[in-house]
């Protein structure tokens, strides 16, 4: 049974219906009361009245994140700031941070859309969670900790980092769920085993991820050392945090709570609408968020959609796990290449560890990429030949399944840094111009 059965099971023609009504509501309240939206939608020559069907979002004007930097840090704000509660904000280590505001309704939805994700998962008011990112302004660790307290759990806010009294609570405390980042996950279950702790004889049996892209070979690692069901959140901070989209029992791509997000599917370059089932970039727009709304945010991510019966019994859309995001992606050799794939192949050899980077670099006018990642402590104790056959093995590989050729280099387990957050999985090494 769902967290919110109304919503979660409601018929898709009625769902649609009130994604339409929110639709022509947001952009009303928009129009109204952001000048920068305002803007964008008279010069397009679109009115609330306009929208006739969901497919007239395409009408909309898109929103990327230099808009949300060049309005910093309230322009996009719909609401005096005496009707904000709270304000989260990005790291900002690419220029200024991308701000959050909340009414306390915002704050109300964060939690709702967390409590479906936690529910999905198997987590019940009995149960203990400890939450494992980072509190502060980043939206993660407080934005899990919402959707928990409407559950009404126990909550352990451990934050990131520390990883041996992660441990060591998980153990006291007898802690059921584990939410962080699927990097941090894997450095927990590598402390764990270095201090003679077998996870699997705790009481932990969920994890609920999110915050970076991950493979499902990455869960199915994680699920294999630390004895539980990984499951997935999705979100943004432009979008209010996570809770845009979960995993359910089936764990057969995300459901979106539609009845707070409008997805989209378009090709980046011409932004064109691409039908359920082709990949390109996730787009959403906000439907009930009143402290900052967003028409047709581009999210960078690279998925599909799926309308299609689940066997848990949700009726919302399904998204693919993220593929990488556009601003990601590599091109070698002409191919486009996201970190997500190398990992998956990556992961397809049982003598390396699941702990990888890939540097780029030029030579002449070309770009060129070198693999390198953490081989078991075995096979590195085997000798230089043996590294050099697994080198061999993974380029093979690769470029069997990829069409390009790339320099692997194995090196010493341990050696690449471990993440308490987002991992660093590209390191671009080419000349700035």
């Amino acid at each position: 049974m769902p967290w919110n059965d109304k919503f979660e099971g409601m018929p898709v023609e009625e769902l649609q219906n009130f994604q339409l009504e929110k639709l022509r509501e947001t952009v009303a309240w928009v129009c109204e009361r952001v000048p920068f939206y305002k803007k964008q939608l008279d010069e397009k020559g679109v009115k609330a009245e306009d929208i006739r069907s969901l497919d007239d979002v395409s009408e909309l004007p898109v929103t990327v994140k230099n808009d949300l930097r060049d309005n910093y840090p309230f322009g996009l704000c719909a609401v005096p700031m005496s009707d904000v509660v709270r304000i989260h904000a990005s790291s900002g280590t690419t220029g200024k941070p991308v701000t959050g505001p909340y009414t306390a309704g915002d704050i109300e939805l964060l939690g709702e859309c967390m409590a479906r994700n936690f529910w999905a998962a198997g987590v019940q008011p009995e149960d203990v969670v400890q939450i494992a990112f980072g509190y502060g302004l980043f939206t993660g660790g407080l934005g899990f900790h919402e959707g928990a307290t409407h559950i009404k759990c126990a909550i352990v806010p451990t934050s990131s980092g520390m990883t041996r009294r992660q441990i060591t609570l998980m153990q006291d405390f007898k802690s059921n769920a584990l939410c962080c980042t699927p990097s941090y996950a894997l450095t927990i279950a590598e402390k764990a085993e270095e201090m003679g702790v077998n996870l699997r004889e705790l009481p932990l049996r969920a994890g609920i991820f999110g915050a970076e892209p991950w493979s499902v070979s990455i869960r199915k690692e994680i699920e294999e050392r630390m004895g539980i069901r990984a499951m997935e959140a999705y979100g943004l901070t432009e979008l209010g945090g996570p809770g845009v989209a979960f995993d359910c029992e089936a764990q057969d791509g995300l459901h979106i709570n539609e009845d707070y997000y409008l997805a989209e599917v378009v090709d980046p370059e011409t932004l064109k609408p691409l039908p359920h089932g082709e990949k390109g970039e996730l787009i959403f727009t906000s439907l009930q968020r009143r402290a900052m709304p967003m028409l047709r945010y581009r999210t960078k991510d690279i998925t599909r959609l799926r309308r299609e019966t689940c066997a848990c019994g949700r009726t919302f859309v399904k998204m693919d796990k993220v593929l990488g995001r556009t601003d990601d992606m590599i091109i070698i050799s002409g191919v486009n290449v996201f970190p997500s794939q190398i990992e998956s192949l990556l992961l397809d050899f049982e003598e390396v560890e699941p702990q990888y980077v890939l540097v780029v670099r030029k030579k002449g006018y070309l770009d060129y990429l070198t693999v390198r990642v953490e081989v078991k402590k075995e096979v590195y104790n085997a000798g230089p030949d043996k590294e050099a056959e697994i080198e061999k093995k993974i380029a093979d590989h690769i470029r069997g399944m990829m069409g390009i050729g790339v320099r692997v280099r194995v090196i010493e387990p341990g050696l690449i840094a471990r993440s308490e957050g987002k991992a660093i999985r590209v390191i671009d090494e080419r000349p700035k111009e």
